[in-house]
Parts: C-alpha cells; sequence; structure tokens
C-alpha cells in the first residue's frame, strides 16, 4: 500500500518525507486555503520535496471550466494529478484528460457505482471517502470492499485511494481489503508508529541498560 500526505501544508510534508514514508501527497481548496498561499505556489514547492504524484483540485464546476484549469496545473509538474468532483462533468472531463493521458483522481466517491463510472472513464485514481460514510452510519470500509470486487472483475487498472482516512484502525483495515493507497493527515500517519507495549519494551531495555552500566 502506498501512503499519500492529505495536507497544503509544507512544513507537514517536510516532517513526513524526513520518515521516508511519504509517496505522494494530496490537496484540497480547503488544505490550500489554510496555507494562505495559493494553490499554483503551494504545488510547486511540494512537487519539489515529493517525487511521487501530487494531487491539485479544479475549482470550476463545469467541463470547460475543468479542462481550463487542469491544463493550467497540469503544467506546474509532471507529477501533478488532476483532481475532479464526481459529477457528470467532472466524469466528462476525465474521460478527457485520461484520452490526452494525464492523470486524474476522480474524488468525493460515495458508491461502487461511482467508482464505476470513473474507472470507465480512465481515471488514473478513485477517492471513496470512508470517514464520511462512517459519519452518517454507513460502512466506509464495505465500500473500499466492493469498489475492489468491481474493480478486480473487469481488470480495471484504477487504483483505490482510501480517503477521509481518520485514524489508524482505517489504515489497517483498508490495506486488508486490498486498497491501493491512503491519504492521511500527518497526525494519522504519526498514530501508525504508537503502540503501548513498543513504548513499554523500549523504556524497559533503556532502564536495563542504565541498570548493567553502573
Amino acid at each position: 500500500m502506498e501512503f499519500f500526505l492529505d495536507t497544503g501544508i509544507v512544513d507537514e510534508i517536510k516532517e513526513a518525507v524526513d520518515w521516508g514514508l511519504v509517496d505522494g501527497v494530496t490537496t484540497n481548496p480547503s488544505l490550500i486555503a489554510k496555507s494562505g498561499r495559493t494553490q499554483e505556489d503551494v504545488i510547486k514547492e511540494i512537487c519539489s520535496l515529493v517525487d511521487g504524484p501530487i494531487s491539485a483540485e479544479v475549482i470550476s464546476t463545469d467541463k470547460s471550466g475543468m479542462l481550463k484549469e487542469a491544463e493550467q496545473l497540469a503544467k506546474i509538474h509532471d507529477n501533478v494529478v488532476i483532481k475532479l468532483p464526481l459529477t457528470i462533468d467532472g466524469i466528462s472531463a476525465c474521460k478527457v484528460l485520461s484520452d490526452q493521458n494525464i492523470k486524474t483522481n476522480v474524488t468525493l466517491c460515495f458508491s461502487a457505482n461511482q467508482a464505476l463510472l470513473a474507472a470507465k472513464n480512465g481515471a488514473t485514481y478513485i477517492s471513496p471517502f470512508i470517514g464520511r460514510l462512517d459519519d452518517i452510519g454507513h460502512s466506509g470500509m464495505g465500500l473500499i470492499e466492493e469498489i475492489r470486487v468491481v474493480f478486480d472483475n473487469y481488470g480495471f487498472p484504477t487504483q483505490i485511494l482510501a480517503a477521509s482516512v481518520r485514524h489508524s484502525d482505517h489504515v489497517r483495515e483498508a490495506a486488508l481489503v486490498g486498497a491501493d493507497v491512503a491519504t492521511m493527515p500527518i497526525s494519522c500517519m504519526k498514530s501508525l508508529f504508537n503502540h503501548p507495549l513498543t513504548t513499554i519494551g523500549l523504556e524497559k531495555f533503556l532502564a536495563d541498560h542504565k541498570k548493567a552500566s553502573l
């Protein structure tokens, strides 16, 4: 499984890159807004830090506007992936961009039917929002499982990118059911290191070493 960092804060990316675990980055207008900078400036800097897919989202809601924005975003760097909403216009734009060999990430997916549409139009990634489904009493992980079956049934190369990841259990469960990628905030990525027995074990080792050195 690949790990993407879900952020628009460059300092967070610099910190996580040092761990050697960051395969890519996903951003959105809300995350970019927190940085107080323009999307182009942020994406350029992220591309200089991470040699992997960097998702940059369009703002337009109509197909022509999406394609115009996508053209500008794609010029920033070869690693830029155009993030599109799962709407009729977004899926239509996905087809055009896919035919031009421009990578796409279709976002705000909440059903296997929606994922199927994105895969048929050549999306590079599909982003099911598992946390938001869990919030309304649906099974986000169940959706990942359904999409995995559908894609495997027909050999779609579209990668399943588990999004709206809230905690370490989401990452573990997504890996178990076959998600290709998990994108997460830095707090979640940090939590993957944690286990109380690791902390206790390390404290014991250090205490024993100190005793032996006396």
